[in-house]
């Protein structure tokens, strides 16, 4: 009966370890230093990382005093390495494709599709030119 029990606490160890595990790969996936096997390419998203080191950080929190001395050490290695990463690609600053100059692009090209609908020049904020164009108006009137 003894051996059945000690077989449980090292299934259950195992199983613990597993957990860790999943989480640590799936972090490290999503912070681009391991390629996804579904997808076979490098994937970044900081903030799914994020979350899955967080949700370690909170199963640490929830075991604290539960664990045994090999899973405690091997959840705490788990995160130092995660967080350390973590930072390390902060540090490289957000993905390429997370770029903001996208939208001023888009709103000149807009700006200018105005433009060419009406056959000229894209209006200008200038309150000279608006008080030229009264002036014309006023002429022809």
């Amino acid at each position: 009966m003894a051996e059945e029990t000690m077989s449980n606490e090292q299934q259950t160890e195992l199983l613990f370890m597993q957990l860790v595990m999943m989480f640590q790969g799936m972090a490290m996936q999503q912070l681009g230093k391991v390629m996804n096997p579904m997808t076979q390419k490098i994937e970044r998203d900081l903030g799914q990382a994020k979350n899955f080191i967080d949700l370690l950080a909170m199963l640490e929190e929830k075991t604290k005093g539960n664990l045994g001395e090999g899973e405690q050490k091997f959840l705490q290695q788990s995160l130092f390495d995660l967080r350390m990463n973590y930072v390390d690609e902060v540090k490289k600053g957000e993905a390429p494709e997370a770029e903001p100059e996208a939208e001023p692009a888009a709103a000149d090209d807009a700006e200018s599709e105005a433009a060419s609908e009406d056959g000229g020049e894209p209006e200008s904020d200038d309150p000279k030119d608006e008080a030229e164009g009264s002036s014309d108006e006023e002429k022809t009137a």
